[in-house]
């Protein structure tokens, strides 16, 4: 019988630009775009400097750009480990809606732009196998039902391998046959622990898993194609994705309605620069903020109903760094009382120091909502100091598929990323055509 990945891999190699359509085309190029200026823009902070100086001492001599470092070009692993942290350097890059555990910016655009540096592949290409390895790896993590996450694994680094292996492999020119491999070869590459949610410190190593991510795609694209093989029922099979890494996979969803349901269209861009689970009650008590008139010194406490994937993860009170307090969703509701969120700057390490943005973190009480329609969502209950008690809900948020980020409030927020870098309204354009360029980066 023929396998899931055997299945994956022909449409991917099947697919020509002709055959997507143009709203997809579009979504497509957004995530691009979004990517390239969230990376950009992730390359201030220590811990991104840190593994782009790793990544220069081992990889150099390519022709492969990192993001936000003018000048240095790295081999094409190295390209992609670089800019899978960058990318994810501070939370802002984009995922699934609903949730699957997969991250399209961070851990499919580095190594299509490494292997499209790499090998000179134009545009059109490029945007071709962004398209396929979304389809391909969005499947992926929506068979997961988002249960390795429930086992303890960060499930981006585990679900990025397949779409890096596809975006690179296409790029490369695999066949059917190579990307079968190199999705196999992909599935004993995929690694992350979710330990830095439960520790005192170690909240870098999130990042790293997105870097390895788009570096293990390079490998196992590069190893396939010289005939190094993987097992063909890595993702249903014993022992494979589904048995291994989650919990109550269903091998159905894995190539369901292959070009005729676009996963690419639930792309999801994020507006702050905070976990996902944070953005519709962030928003909501933003647009409650600007409707009461009220802000962070005329609130006497919030108490929150969630799912249980924010209960169980996402309720950090005594956050030690910036990098797990953009993971903890009181922090991010007591910044937003002080902060604007949709400053990126906002998210930075005074946050985590000021004291009245500590203090009502530990005030604000998260309790289980049996009843949450997704996992995203969250009910607000805000006291006053003057004894109002506000109420409010959030579900939603813009960026999200159903209200998506328009091309002029994307260059708004590309523009703010690459505040100061030369070439920035260029660079978008470039992207913004990208099927017609002659080249992925210019």
């Amino acid at each position: 019988m023929t396998t899931a990945a055997q299945t994956l891999a022909g449409f991917a190699a099947g697919l020509k630009l002709t055959d997507i359509p143009g709203t997809v085309r579009e979504r497509a190029k957004d995530c691009i775009i979004d990517t390239v200026g969230v990376a950009s823009f992730g390359a201030r902070f220590p811990w991104s400097a840190m593994l782009v100086e790793h990544a220069s001492l081992y990889g150099k001599g390519g022709n492969c750009s990192v993001l936000g470092f003018p000048g240095l070009k790295l081999t094409a692993p190295y390209a992609a480990l670089a800019n899978g942290g960058l990318t994810h350097a501070y939370e802002q890059d984009s995922l699934r809606q609903p949730g699957a555990g997969v991250h399209a910016g961070a851990c499919i655009v580095p190594a299509l732009l490494a292997a499209a540096e790499e090998s000179g592949a134009d545009g059109q290409v490029a945007l071709t196998a962004f398209v396929a390895a979304t389809e391909v790896m969005f499947r992926i993590g929506n068979a997961s039902h988002h249960s390795s996450e429930k086992l303890g694994f960060h499930a981006p680094g585990i679900t990025g391998p397949y779409g890096a292996a596809i975006a690179a492999g296409l790029v490369y020119g695999l066949n059917a046959d190579q990307l079968v491999s190199a999705l196999g070869i992909a599935g004993s590459l995929g690694s992350g622990v979710l330990a830095f949610t439960k520790s005192q410190q170690g909240a870098m190593v999130k990042r790293l898993h997105m870097g390895r991510a788009c570096e293990s795609g390079i490998l196992a694209a590069r190893l396939a194609q010289r005939g190094y093989t993987g097992p063909e029922t890595i993702l249903e099979g014993r022992f494979g994705f589904l048995e291994v890494f989650c919990r109550d996979g269903d091998p159905a969803l894995l190539t369901a309605k292959l070009k005729e349901d676009w996963e690419v269209l639930r792309i999801c861009l994020k507006r702050y620069a905070c976990h996902a689970t944070s953005h519709p009650p962030v928003q909501a008590l933003r647009e409650l903020m600007a409707r009461e008139k009220f802000s962070g010194q005329h609130v006497e406490s919030i108490a929150v109903e969630s799912s249980d994937k924010v209960v169980s993860h996402h309720v950090i009170a005594e956050p030690n760094d910036i990098m797990q307090a953009q993971y903890s969703l009181p922090f991010n509701l007591a910044l937003s009382l002080y902060r604007d969120p949709d400053d990126a700057a906002s998210f930075d390490h005074s946050a985590v120091a000021d004291a009245d943005i500590r203090a009502m973190c530990r005030s604000i009480k998260v309790e289980l909502d049996k009843n949450a329609r997704t996992a995203w969502s969250s009910r607000l209950h805000v006291t006053l100091k003057d004894g109002r008690q506000l109420v409010a809900e959030g579900e939603t948020f813009k960026g999200m598929p159903k209200d998506p980020l328009s091309r002029e409030e994307l260059q708004r927020k590309f523009s703010l990323l690459m505040k100061g870098q030369a070439g920035a309204d260029d660079l978008f354009e470039h992207l913004a055509g990208l099927e017609k360029q002659a080249r992925a980066l210019p």
